[in-house]
């Protein structure tokens, strides 16, 4: 009995000791950062609608108001719509910018001219409750010191709403691709915009999507200046996804190229019947502008 007694411990020790630990519970894994984790982007602005302007786009310049009246044609075509502008202040020279007015740095790159091309439309556009984005193609001038020396010049402009970035010539000055922006890069020019007023933002402009910062939005206006669709139903289909891609943040579009006018100058009213298309499409649309390339037959100037 006393043997039967003591190999039923043994066992029963055994049994008990061969026993695993209780297992430690695993902490669910750390969601690496996108865009539906930042903080929600703020509502869309009012559409904006107008024209870009360059020095080279058109074949002449018709002056300061007529650029001004395009502006609101074209917001007139749009219920709600505040005439806007893409006005063109900075383009490619060299191994950088050539700014359309007086200036000075220390910085490479950036050279300025002997006269300033921008306050008398500037004024127009504050007398008339307008709104100016300025532009620039940097190549290989620095950014940030871009967007002080705009908003440093002109950010006395009720105006000016904020800074443009052709992302196109972003690094580059030989071939209009450019280099991807970062979240780090992005944030920073935000920053410098808005170290001259809160209200400023900043609007990156390309036709791929992946050189737009990864995850980063706030601050940010995104344009999309695609051309050469064979119809406005492909036009409508790629701009869509760039609108679905940066949602809920405000985008813009450009249109009116040549590549483009076999099939808009079909269209009764084409800045208007493009632009109404688009807003179905994209709900958060914040910009709408025909180009200067072929801005003068569009909007025929007064003689």
């Amino acid at each position: 009995m006393n043997k039967i007694l003591l190999l039923l411990i043994i066992v029963v020790g055994t049994a008990v000791g061969c026993q695993q630990p209780a297992a430690t519970p695993t902490p669910p894994p750390t969601a690496e950062p996108t865009a539906t984790s930042l903080p929600p982007t703020p509502i869309t602005p009012p559409l904006g609608a107008g024209m870009r302007y360059s020095r080279y786009g058109s074949w002449y310049d018709p002056g300061p108001d007529y650029w001004a009246g395009v502006a609101q044609q074209m917001a007139g075509y749009f219920p709600s719509a505040v005439p806007q502008a893409v006005w063109i202040v900075g383009t490619v020279g060299g191994q950088g910018t050539a700014l359309n007015f007086p200036g000075q740095t220390d910085k490479p790159y950036i050279y300025f001219t002997s006269q300033d091309k921008n306050e008398e439309v500037l004024t127009l556009f504050d007398e008339m409750g307008g709104q100016v984005w300025l532009q620039v193609e940097p190549g290989h001038a620095d950014v940030e010191t871009l967007i002080h020396i705009l908003l440093e010049r002109y950010g006395r402009h009720p105006s000016v709403v904020g800074v443009g970035i052709d992302v196109e010539w972003y690094g580059s000055v030989a071939t209009a691709k450019g280099t991807p922006v970062t979240d780090e890069v992005a944030q920073q020019w935000v920053a410098a915009a808005r170290s001259h007023g809160e209200q400023y933002r900043i609007f990156l402009k390309h036709w791929l999507p992946a050189y737009m910062p990864p995850t980063y939005r706030d601050g940010l206006f995104f344009i999309d200046d695609s051309q050469g669709f064979a119809s406005l139903e492909e036009m409508v289909s790629e701009f869509t996804t760039w609108g679905k891609i940066f949602a809920p943040s405000p985008v813009g579009f450009q249109y009116g190229y040549q590549s483009d006018r076999k099939w808009w100058q079909e269209l009764e009213n084409p800045p208007q019947a493009i632009g109404e298309q688009l807003i179905t499409a994209v709900p958060h649309t914040a910009g709408l502008y025909w180009v200067d390339f072929t801005v003068l037959d569009m909007f025929p100037p007064e003689r």
